[in-house]
């Protein structure tokens, strides 16, 4: 074997799941539902809704990204087996959408846990002004103590719908709830040398430090069949979460109990980072968005800021440029030097209205309530961080 890859079977380094504050579990549709008879495997989700519990009672924020609308929504329609076309694809969602709330909301209820449902598609994850809503209402809810159930809107999907194909959404939301661990459970325990089904001499990578070519290869490349809905978007989904600065582990979710069998210590595929859900935030913020204007701000804001608070607006002199919600500009202290950037709170004209205002005047000046902060400490990155 190459160097790369003995380093890459190294335990030494393997985390334990009580490390994590926020995490993420994503829940494909086979796992979820038994396809034969269109029902939900109820004893499995069982088990699963007291793992997530246990975590829950254990002070960690918990999200669930789960699939199953669509084959439990054909169940209940009658739709034949077999693809789907996409109307009925989204047909089927919209029907199954609303069981598979029900069913989340019922299981996680029965354990004291509230449980509320958010339907996201690939824009509120790409576009900055929808993030920044998505993400505001998963903070929200998780303050609340309530665990929110995430799974794609399929009813509006424009693209072929593919069963089980969360993986990348869910390393998507894992990034954008700043989760430190993303789960996947899955009909696999775990990266293989190769398929084990094809090689029974392959052997199980335990720890995968960074996802290397050589790493991505054994996913097998786009003609696999392991690569529609398989190890191949795990793998994806891996760079993506790892980029963010959140662990990832791959997990036989076939198993009853299987968050309690990563737990202790099972077989899986830890994939590391070495960064953090806010450091790489940061370097995303500071490296890779254009800035759409200027914040000049006082000398008592820019103390603030560097003391690790929030911009408010009435640290605020003068703002520049045309920006909407969501956008970069650039932070600028009296001198007119730049000392950061960070994602506004507010479009130009509203952040124009509240400038040098309290807090507690938003509401008053603008008619609707809005969030205390310019730019909230989170969605900021100073110079130097």
């Amino acid at each position: 074997m190459p160097g790369s890859l003995e380093r890459t079977t190294d335990v030494s380094a393997t985390p334990t799941l009580s490390s994590f504050r926020r995490i993420v579990v994503k829940v494909g549709s086979s796992l979820l539902v038994d396809h034969e008879k269109g029902a939900l495997k109820h004893v499995w989700l069982e088990a699963l809704a007291d793992d997530l519990a246990q975590l829950h009672r254990d002070g960690r924020d918990v999200l669930v990204v789960s699939s199953g609308s669509i084959a439990l929504g054909r169940t209940v329609l009658k739709l034949p087996k077999g693809a789907l076309r996409l109307e009925d694809s989204q047909a089927a969602a919209a029907v199954g959408q609303i069981a598979l709330a029900r069913t989340w909301s019922e299981v996680l209820g029965a354990r004291g846990i509230t449980a509320g449902q958010i339907l996201v598609t690939l824009n509120d994850t790409e576009e900055r002004r929808r993030y920044l809503n998505a993400r505001e209402t998963i903070g929200k809810l998780l303050d609340y103590r309530a665990v929110p159930v995430i799974n794609e809107n399929d009813t509006v999907a424009t693209t072929e719908i593919r069963y089980g194909d969360n993986d990348r959404l869910a390393a998507r939301v894992a990034t954008m709830a700043s989760a430190d661990l993303l789960v996947l459970l899955s009909d696999i325990d775990g990266l293989y040398t190769a398929p084990p089904h094809e090689d029974p001499k392959a052997d199980l990578i335990p720890v995968v430090p960074r996802i290397s070519a050589e790493i991505e290869a054994m996913a097998g490349g786009a003609a696999s069949e392991m690569s529609r809905g398989g190890m191949r978007t795990k793998i994806e989904a891996g760079k993506i979460a790892t980029t963010g600065g959140t662990h990832m582990v791959i997990a036989d979710g076939r198993v009853t109990n299987p968050v309690r069998r990563i737990a202790e210590g099972g077989r899986c595929t830890w994939f590391l980072t070495p960064s953090n859900p806010v450091t790489a935030r940061k370097k995303w913020i500071a490296g890779s968005l254009e800035p759409r204007g200027t914040v000049h701000i006082d000398d008592g804001a820019t103390k603030a800021l560097l003391a690790g608070a929030s911009l408010l607006p009435a640290g605020v002199v003068r703002l520049e440029g045309s920006f909407a919600r969501g956008d970069c500009i650039v932070i600028r202290d009296s001198r007119g030097a730049e000392i950061g950037r960070g994602l506004v709170a507010y479009d130009a004209l509203e952040a124009a209205q509240i400038a040098g205002r309290n807090s507690r005047e938003i509401e008053a000046v603008l008619g609707t309530p809005g969030g205390a902060e310019m730019i909230h400490r989170d969605d900021m990155a100073l110079n130097g961080e």
